[in-house]
């Protein structure tokens, strides 16, 4: 009798604080592992693209629309130069790396050689 059934609007306020600051991290830790070990991740891009051959043949940059699954190699590269604070635009080149493997080369299968530049990003979306 007499306990409160609710706590406080203050009290409630920094309960929500503490579990988000200690299960945040937890999750997070979780999802990059299972990214970076067996799921990978999946990109979504609306940038520009042009591409440089072997021979010096080139093909003129266009706006593409672009949503591909990468590899766990290229999550745990992300990751990990997030954590040592490269650049955005090294985090970047390492997503147009991804891209350039798995979309334009189909995974390295076809296209050896062929350079692909990744620029005028309008929109970038990497999901887990």
């Amino acid at each position: 009798m007499g306990k409160l059934k609710r706590p406080r609007q203050d009290l409630r306020g920094r309960l929500e604080r503490e579990v988000k600051k200690r299960w945040q991290p937890q999750i997070r830790a979780k999802a990059r592992n299972k990214a970076a070990s067996t799921d990978g991740l999946v990109v979504s891009t609306r940038a520009r693209f042009g591409f440089e051959a072997a021979g010096g043949t080139t093909d003129d940059a266009r706006i593409r629309d672009i949503t591909q699954a990468l590899p766990p190699e290229y999550a745990d590269k992300l990751f990990s130069a997030r954590e040592e604070g490269k650049t955005e635009d090294q985090l970047r080149q390492i997503a147009a790396d991804g891209l350039a493997r798995m979309y334009f080369r189909a995974n390295n299968s076809r296209a050896h050689g062929l350079g692909v530049e990744f620029t005028d990003v309008e929109w970038l979306d990497i999901e887990l």
